[in-house]
């Protein structure tokens, strides 16, 4: 049982019909629990009805909550919700709240010390207190894959913490959205997204570059220069709230497992398709839930650059 270090926000998604518990890192932690790894999931939650409700969610999912703190000081994270004709979600993620203020400690470098993936991403950066906590955990994890999910949120990134993100990490993941905002904050222009991902390996030395394009599938590239595309299938979508989390957390589990490539590929895009169908972000899939869908003969969609 693999060890894996999620830290990040944990939040409540309140949309238009519902609140449901989300956030990146929480969700990511979710999916790799449920694929049978240990996930060790660091974030904070006020002292509040929202806070006890998150925290026993937490544990009725199954998660370890032994890293999750409680704060005094501020609220827990909250994020407002709403869709567009399409079903994607645009995010009003509130200021000054619990997850802003994790803290380290001696529980927690203890915790880290087996940890062989740290997942983190750029929200979880916009205050000091975190952003130096997960500075502090990256110095002290040097055995750990540093799984980067760049998450570009509005008003909550810089280009510091960007490029500090990109010289840290093994992995980058993002989207096709990410990727054209991360070209102009870098100042760079590629037509194709395998030059794009061959400037950004060789700059910050990556193992892999992650690309998602939603519906259309997913392209990876490594650093030895091996390029997968998978495409995308047609579903009955739901809401696309975690998929990209179930993406990440399948590609993780998969490719620790000593899997290839494409296998850790094709894994994370069945996964993000299947969560897509369902929703808010933790719906319950089972092993031969995916394998089933693995082996159904679906429509496929495949990106226009990849025909």
């Amino acid at each position: 049982m693999r060890k894996i270090l999620a830290f990040g926000e944990i939040l409540w998604d309140r949309l238009p019909d519902k609140t449901i518990l989300g956030g990146a890192p929480f969700n990511f932690a979710f999916r790799v629990n449920s694929l049978g790894d240990y996930a060790l999931f660091v974030s904070s939650l006020g002292i509040d009805g929202l806070g006890d409700k998150a925290f026993e969610r937490v544990r009725s999912l199954g998660l370890d909550s032994s890293l999750l703190q409680r704060c005094t000081d501020f609220p827990t994270g909250t994020v407002d919700v709403s869709f567009d004709e399409n079903h994607m979600p645009d995010f009003v993620i509130n200021p000054s709240v619990a997850y802003d203020h994790i803290e380290l400690t001696e529980t927690l470098l203890h915790a880290t010390e087996q940890a062989e993936c740290l997942c983190f991403g750029t929200l979880i950066q916009r205050a000091a207190t975190s952003r130096q906590t997960l500075y502090e955990l990256i110095d002290a994890t040097p055995q750990a894959v540093k799984f980067f999910d760049i998450n570009l949120r509005k008003k909550c990134f810089t280009k510091q913490t960007i490029l500090y993100s990109l010289e840290k990490a093994h992995i980058l993941k993002m989207n096709d959205d990410e990727v054209n905002q991360l070209r102009d904050i870098l100042g760079i222009s590629f037509e194709t997204y395998p030059g794009f991902c061959e400037f950004i390996i060789n700059e910050f030395e990556l193992d892999y570059v992650l690309i998602t394009f939603g519906e259309f599938g997913a392209f990876a590239q490594s650093s030895h220069g091996e390029q997968v595309y998978v495409p995308g299938y047609k579903i009955h979508l739901a809401d696309s709230l975690g998929s990209g989390d179930a993406f990440s957390a399948a590609f993780v589990h998969s490719i620790l497992g000593g899997n290839s490539l494409q296998v850790a590929c094709e894994l994370g895009n069945a996964l993000g398709a299947l969560v897509a169908t369902t929703h808010g972000a933790t719906a319950v899939m089972s092993h031969n839930e995916i394998e089933t869908f693995l082996q159904t003969k679906s429509q496929r969609l495949t990106h226009p650059q990849f025909c």
